[in-house]
């Protein structure tokens, strides 16, 4: 796409879903912290139900840690890869508690800093959580980025840039968003639903995906 291309398609999605946010259920920045470090590999979903009946219990640095491991793991084992989330999820509550005074810290490294949270899911934190214009990059920005050729790349990091770089700044904060639910309900990875989409025309690859 070109720049004036994607404005238009910014433009649309914005119109389209005027305030976007995470499908992700919490009410507080540690429970998207504990949450986010949960959807890798999972879908939103799974972890929301997981974590409805974790947070009526424990939903605190604090009272995650005291759980322990063992425990945490009877309420995320319906989630991939649940015995190393559970792991890091209760190492990342002792360096909130013992380094952060149980607050989720506001800086890339200090996010990145804990157990279990990569680029992908510290742009997701400074994002959501404090409103900064961060790109986290999942395999469905990744796919809707190259596929329309809003911001092509051969690795998440590359597609981070060239979208940070191609994205008016006006549309930043909420680019993140829009471009997952883009890519989850309408540019999907078998079937996208092209003959609906409302960027087909603006598209590099419409109707080309079978």
């Amino acid at each position: 796409m070109q720049s004036r291309q994607i404005t238009t398609a910014f433009n649309r999605l914005k119109k389209h879903m005027p305030e976007p946010t995470t499908e992700l259920n919490y009410n507080s920045v540690f429970e998207l912290l504990v949450a986010v470090i949960l959807s890798a590999q999972a879908t939103d979903i799974s972890v929301n139900i997981a974590t409805e009946k974790l947070y009526a219990i424990a939903n605190t640095p604090k009272a995650i840690k005291n759980l322990g491991v063992d425990a945490l793991k009877t309420y995320i084992k319906t989630i991939g890869l649940f015995n190393t989330k559970a792991v890091n999820v209760i190492k990342t509550c002792e360096i909130l508690i013992d380094q952060h005074n149980s607050i989720v810290p506001q800086t890339r490294e200090q996010l990145e800093a804990l157990p279990g949270v990569g680029r992908k899911t510290a742009n997701v934190i400074l994002n959501t959580a404090f409103g900064q214009p961060t790109i986290a990059v999942d395999t469905h920005i990744f796919r809707v980025s190259n596929r329309t050729g809003i911001a092509p790349g051969k690795d998440v990091i590359e597609v981070e840039k060239n979208l940070l770089a191609r994205v008016p700044d006006r549309f930043k904060l909420d680019a993140h968003h829009w471009l997952i639910l883009h890519g989850r309900y309408t540019c999907t990875a078998r079937k996208p639903k092209c003959e609906t989409c409302i960027l087909s025309d603006l598209c590099d690859s419409a109707f080309q995906t079978t």
